[in-house]
């Protein structure tokens, strides 16, 4: 099939046009460079002249605290461009997959959160996208708006400057020997190779709708620093931390796990353990790292 990655630059889409282009299909990886989202004329030309069946798009304003200072570019961004891919894959009559996000949702729940719970965004990054998701789901027959939490992955993350959980927490490690971690924030760490394999395996089907995205299980971020630096080896003395310890300039969910309740009535969810995702990046990367000395 033909297949657009919009974002195929960044952590999720990179993984994502590689899991295409894996399964066989003609995969055109774009870039802002490439188009910019936030304008239709850009996207109408773009698709004019690849004319997909199939458009991912893992574009977004991510980073939290720049939303929050510029929400006009964040709507613009996150809302209004989701809104021109979606309205030029409907004219194409192709099918538009769109990576949401849990900061729609505002955490106050004590288990998962299924696709029939209630948005309620606490930031201007939550309500820009969920602001999209309404976009595609209005406007676009023929679509996935798939949300997804706590991901990590190979690739950069081009909007943050920081590296993804994992690689932060062994840089803290080698750097300082100590490494303080929230344990009152809850997340699934979600591996960007396994989600993107799951995108692959939804694009098949023509189930429409919303669906969650995640590894199985949950954990605090201490948890998941621990099974980080427990499956490496790694020495450390890691300390327990509250949140309000870090203040944050954003207010941010507190509780962002989600049940892939629609996955699985479709019987498509393929999704693992979030510690089996781990422990598969972090062998992978011990791999790249002895080719890479050889």
């Amino acid at each position: 099939m033909n297949i657009i990655v919009v974002g195929a630059n960044g952590q999720l889409g990179a993984d994502v046009a590689r899991a295409f282009s894996e399964r066989g299909d003609v995969v055109s990886s774009l870039t802002h460079d490439d188009l910019d989202i936030a304008e239709v004329q850009s996207v109408e030309q773009k698709f004019a002249e690849l004319q997909p069946e199939i458009v991912v798009n893992t574009a977004a304003m991510h980073h939290v605290e720049t939303c929050e200072q510029d929400p006009q570019k964040a709507f613009l961004v996150n809302a209004v461009g989701a809104r021109n891919l979606s309205l030029a894959a409907a004219r194409l009559n192709a099918t538009i997959m769109h990576v949401s996000t849990d900061y729609v949702f505002d955490g106050n729940k004590s288990e998962a959160y299924a696709e029939t719970d209630l948005p309620r965004p606490l930031n201007v990054y939550g309500n820009t996208k969920l602001a999209g998701e309404y976009f595609v789901r209005s406007t676009a027959p023929r679509h996935f708006v798939i949300r997804t939490s706590g991901l990590y992955g190979k690739n950069p993350c081009r909007g943050k400057k920081t590296p993804n959980f994992v690689e932060l927490m062994l840089k803290l490690a080698r750097e300082r020997g100590e490494v303080r971690v929230v344990t009152d924030e809850i997340v699934t760490p979600t591996s960007t190779r396994e989600l993107a394999h799951q995108i692959v395996a939804l694009s098949s089907s023509d189930q429409y709708g919303l669906y969650h995205a995640t590894a199985e299980g949950s954990c605090s971020w201490y948890e998941f620093a621990k099974e980080i630096f427990d499956v490496t080896g790694t020495r450390v003395v890691l300390k327990a931390a509250s949140s309000s310890d870090f203040p944050a300039k954003v207010a941010r969910p507190r509780y962002s796990v989600l049940e892939n309740a629609a996955l699985k009535r479709q019987g498509l969810n393929i999704f693992r353990s979030w510690k089996d995702g781990l422990h598969d990046y972090l062998e992978v990367g011990q791999l790249c790292a002895v080719q890479g000395a050889v």
